[in-house]
């Protein structure tokens, strides 16, 4: 890899980095808010703020000459048709499977599962992809998995159906993940790959809205708003991530927001970790930086077996 790859996988990584702070942030707005409104009410007015910084980002970067566009349906169109509608589903199942993951199981255990997004991302790259893991590659994934579970000396319990919808909200994020990266080889516009899966939480979660929806103070409306603008530029960010990073290399960095709950659990919540705690933190930590070392080694072209497409890929 020459000078250029070294410095976008050098970008990638710190995009990744900068979302962890972000998006660990966004998880402690939905601790705050979860124990009084049901999962859609947080979805759809999240979805919404989401979507219209979605849209308002878009009509700002293709503003000409000073004169606003009169509609920002072009910016925001993808010619990934069939890959951005299945990323749009795995988004509202992974989100609605997550959502009841935390309600039936300990949180500690769900992120035991969340533990295991850079297996399913290695295992799904090759497929989708065309992008092969050399034997370290695997073993560090695995370390960082190990690692994970150090976090949670617990481990996980006898199997029940909680276990299985985290599996199932594990998995479709992954899938979710790899297609971003999949789409972003032929489109260069990521807030498209923002504007449309959260279009799609709105219009699903609205459906359940009106059977769950509880008034909300002033207070409670800002920390949801604070929380869209936070998991907008997150998501933003990530998207842009998979475009410069392989997925099984942006995955081990993602859970490094576990850092950042060590950091905000004990500054907020008073919890103080344990040494097992620091030592899952070093495992993960050494497993994402050595995938991104990795980038640095000559990969070996496989042609993916789904979605293929015609179009020669755009530049990033």
């Amino acid at each position: 890899m020459g000078a250029m790859g070294r410095k976008t996988a050098l970008i990638g990584a710190g995009f990744v980095l900068i979302y962890t702070a972000l998006m660990s942030s966004a998880d402690a707005i939905t601790k705050l808010l979860s124990g009084g409104y049901a999962a859609p009410q947080l979805y759809v007015i999240s979805g919404i703020i989401v979507v219209a910084l979605s849209v308002g980002a878009d009509r700002i970067k293709a503003k000409p000459s000073g004169k606003m566009p009169t509609t920002s349906v072009h910016g925001l169109a993808t010619t990934c048709k069939k890959a951005m509608a299945v990323r749009s589903m795995m988004t509202v199942v992974a989100a609605t499977s997550f959502f009841y993951a935390f309600a039936l199981l300990p949180f500690a255990e769900v992120f035991i599962f969340i533990g295991m997004v850079p297996i399913f991302a290695g295992l799904l790259s090759g497929p989708i992809l065309g992008e092969t893991l050399r034997t370290p590659a695997w073993a560090a994934l695995a370390a960082g998995f190990i690692g994970v579970i150090f976090l949670f000396p617990g481990g996980v319990s006898t199997i029940t159906f909680g276990h299985g919808i985290a599996l199932l909200a594990s998995f479709s994020g992954t899938l979710s993940m790899v297609i971003a990266r999949y789409i972003g080889r032929f489109e260069s516009n990521a807030l498209a790959q923002v504007f449309y899966p959260n279009l799609a939480l709105v219009l699903v979660m609205a459906l359940a809205l009106p059977f769950v929806y509880t008034p909300m103070p002033l207070a409670d409306i800002a920390w949801a708003a604070a929380y869209a603008v936070l998991l907008f530029g997150a998501r933003w960010l990530l998207v842009i991530a998979l475009r410069l990073l392989p997925a099984y290399a942006v995955t081990p960095l993602m859970n490094l927001q576990f850092v950042w709950m060590v950091i905000l659990g004990a500054v907020f919540f008073g919890e103080i970790p344990a040494a097992n705690i620091y030592l899952g933190v070093v495992i993960v930590m050494g497993s994402g930086l050595y995938l991104v070392y990795e980038q640095f080694a000559p990969q070996k072209p496989v042609h993916p077996v789904f979605f293929t497409r015609r179009v020669k890929p755009s530049t990033p």
